[in-house]
Formats: structure tokens, sequence, C-alpha cells
């Protein structure tokens, strides 16, 4: 009960400093801790982490606080490079789990211009249409009237 209480009031606290070098190469690389696992264990066998082994792990990581071999060598390698300046957080290399990660889309100035432009040019055709098919309007708020509206007064003499 200590030792949830410690950690509603000093959260960023961590007991365990294997679990402190993970957490801070997640940070680094700005990816989730099991995000991090499953980079290690790429990282670490050359393949996926498989589905049936992801429930054990994460319940041996976050439950217990077991961390394997390969992922702590893989998180002290993350923060060696970083210290070192060679991480670049936001390749997408680090990103592949992380479903909410989106990059830049190539020339995408370039097509954001292009619709801008075409919506524009619809909006001022639009506008120019409109104009021509009302004639000359006399006022500027509703209810709209136009000079057909009026018949035209003559002074009587």
């Amino acid at each position: 009960m200590m030792k949830f209480i410690k950690t509603l009031v000093r959260p960023d606290q961590e007991e365990d400093p294997e679990r402190t070098v993970v957490a801070r190469a997640a940070n680094i690389l700005q990816v989730g801790e099991f995000q991090l696992m499953q980079l290690a264990y790429e990282d670490w066998y050359g393949q996926e982490l498989p589905a049936a082994l992801c429930d054990q792990l994460f319940q041996a990581y976050m439950l217990r606080g077991e961390i394997p071999t390969w992922a702590r060598h893989y998180a002290r390698s993350i923060i060696d490079f970083q210290e070192r300046g060679l991480i670049d957080c936001n390749d997408a290399y680090y990103h592949r789990y992380d479903r909410e990660y989106v990059t830049h889309v190539p020339q995408g100035v370039r097509q954001f211009t292009w619709v801008s432009l075409i919506l524009a040019s619809v909006l001022v055709l639009g506008v120019v249409i409109s104009e021509m098919a009302v004639g000359e309007g006399v006022s500027l708020l509703p209810p709209y009237f136009d000079q057909r509206d009026f018949p035209s007064h003559q002074p009587t003499p």
C-alpha cells in the first residue's frame, strides 16, 4: 500500500533502475515502453515479436517488473546513441508499431497549394455566377430585393 501512495505522490519516481533505463529510452524515441520492447525484440532476434509472446511479455514487464536481457541491452544502446547524437527520434523506423505516428507527405506543400487554388477558384466562380444570375441588387441584408421588385415611381403633376 505504501508503494501505491508513493507512486501517487511522485509518479515520475521509479524504484527499479532497470525500468528507469527502459522508460528513458522510450522517452528518447518518443514511443511507449511496450513499443520499445517490440523494437528490442526485433533488434535482438531479427524477427517480429510473436503474438503468443506479447501477453506473457506484457504481464512480466508491467505486473512483475521483469525486464528481458535483450530489452535492457537495447534500451542502453538507445541511451548511448542519443548521448553521442546518433538518434533521430522522428525516424519512421522507431515508430512502425505506433499507429498514430504520422510522417510528412512528400510534396505536401505543393499539393496543399494546388487544392487551395482550386477551392478558391470554385468559390470565386460561384460568387461571379450568382451575381450574374441575380442582377443588380438594392439591399445587402435579407430580404434581398432587386430593381424588378420596385416599380418606377413617376411624380404626379
